[in-house]
């Protein structure tokens, strides 16, 4: 029997024991999960396969990625001593909380352990904060030249990765090899649960609204950003944080679900940097609300969503059918990289490098892509080409950020080729096939 015809019994097996349909979403309440998702049946999709390109030709790719970012030329991370490294904002000259965690992420699905352990030692001497009212908490942005902090505070989307990446490290290589992941994870969760607004300093999330603050101090507290709302995560650490506040984690994202309906534009699917709790667009003092660089994840968000969990899958289909109709609209090879929410070009562009540009970007081609986890009108993978034909290179005019760009880029190619994944702990097996459907094997 040939591996394609293995993979649809599989799949039909599967679908005969998780029957269950997708229910109308009605007022925006996120649909029960359907049995279908990856948390259920271990089943991640592979859309590099299934657009035709080879199981080798699929590896060689992610591989590549992930040694240009990381052991290349042009790498952002770097090793210090026998046991440190760090991920660099390049362009920016420091390093933040954002990339040193999604450093960490990638360094667990790929199971790269020492870059893991790496990063996460040097987090924590120099950015985490031992003691006081944020004890537990970050520093966002550090100079690895003058060894000094640039900032104090946090920002709210680089502990959610933190954890979540502690959360699965434990789960796959366990807590008796030189760091126990999970006594760090609750560290950090245990120490948010203290902070009631004491010294100006709060938990991540709004207690109030049960959605994550953009940033856990002041009155930064009370509004949020679209793409720090990864529901995804909050299920993951409902069940594997074991920290007595697994309801709260459950109602957190589910109110991301709904929020994801209100901050994303029901023509475009397009959603501003930050917003309100009700979803409204929130300009702020350094820029007008626009869909700009934050705003690049949040397909990526969904997806993952989606694709893990699968409670919310009519609206989120739709969303993707969307989002990218309005990018193909644009050309599928030039669409820029900020709009207004409407789809027009914004007055007021965010500078990347020297100076304000647009620019057709990789980070964003990258996200872009990942909705056709969601898009069942999508059968030629368009996206899923334009990606795996996309280059991790400077611009025509210089310009180059193998940072932002880069690392949303492996995170498209980790999601398309099914290897970014819930890590689960060692002693669940599952069930593994060769195929367009990647199943996490039993050992981790």
């Amino acid at each position: 029997m040939n591996s394609n015809l293995k993979v649809c019994l599989l799949l039909l097996f599967l679908l005969i024991l998780n029957p269950g349909l997708e229910a109308k979403n009605k007022k925006a309440t996120p649909q029960q999960n359907s049995g279908q998702a990856a948390f259920d049946n271990r089943s991640y999709r592979n859309l590099f396969l299934e657009a035709g390109y080879t199981p080798s030709e699929i590896d060689k790719k992610v591989e590549k990625a992930y040694t240009d970012l990381f052991e290349g030329q042009n790498r952002i991370y770097f090793e210090v001593g026998d046991s440190m490294g760090y991920v660099s904002d390049i362009k920016n000259h420091d390093a933040r909380t954002e990339g040193l965690s999604y450093g960490m992420m990638v360094a667990v699905q790929l199971d790269k352990k020492e870059v893991f352990d790496r990063i996460w030692r040097w987090s924590k001497r120099y950015l985490q904060h031992q003691d006081g009212p944020r004890e537990g908490y970050f520093a966002w942005s550090f100079n690895p030249v003058t060894m000094k902090r640039n900032s104090e505070g946090s920002a709210s989307d680089g502990e959610l990765y933190y954890i979540t990446s502690l959360l699965f490290a434990s789960n796959r290589w366990g807590n008796n090899y030189g760091i126990n992941y999970y006594g760090e994870a609750r560290r950090i969760l245990d120490a948010m649960w203290k902070k009631d607004g004491t010294a100006n300093i709060y938990n991540l999330f709004n207690v109030e609204h049960k959605q994550i603050s953009f940033v856990p101090e002041g009155d930064n507290y009370n509004w949020t950003d679209p793409s720090y709302h990864l529901p995804a995560f909050l299920e993951i650490w409902a069940e594997y944080a074991k920290d007595g506040h697994e309801q709260f984690y459950r109602d957190c994202a589910d109110t991301s679900r709904v929020f994801l309906h209100r901050a994303c534009n029901p023509l475009t699917g397009l959603n501003a940097d930050y917003t309100e709790f009700s979803g409204e667009a929130h300009s702020t003092r350094w820029m007008p609300a626009a869909f700009r660089y934050d705003s690049w994840r949040v397909p990526m968000n969904i997806a993952m969503d989606y694709g893990w969990f699968g409670k919310d899958k009519l609206w989120q289909e739709g969303y993707a059918e969307r989002i990218q109709s309005f990018f193909k609209s644009k050309g599928i090879d030039t669409f820029e990289d900020q709009f207004n929410l409407d789809g027009s070009r914004p007055d007021f562009i965010l500078k990347a490098g020297e100076n304000p540009k647009l620019r057709h970007s990789l980070g964003l081609v990258a996200t872009a892509a990942t909705a056709t986890l969601m898009n069942k009108n999508d059968k030629k993978m368009e996206f899923v080409h334009a990606l795996w034909n996309a280059k991790l290179e400077p611009y025509k005019d210089g310009y180059f950020d193998p940072y932002y760009d880069g690392l949303l880029y492996l995170f498209g190619l980790m999601h398309l080729s099914g290897k970014y994944q819930i890590i689960n702990p060692l002693s669940e097996n599952t069930l593994s096939v060769n195929g367009s459907a990647i199943v996490r094997e039993n050992s981790n």
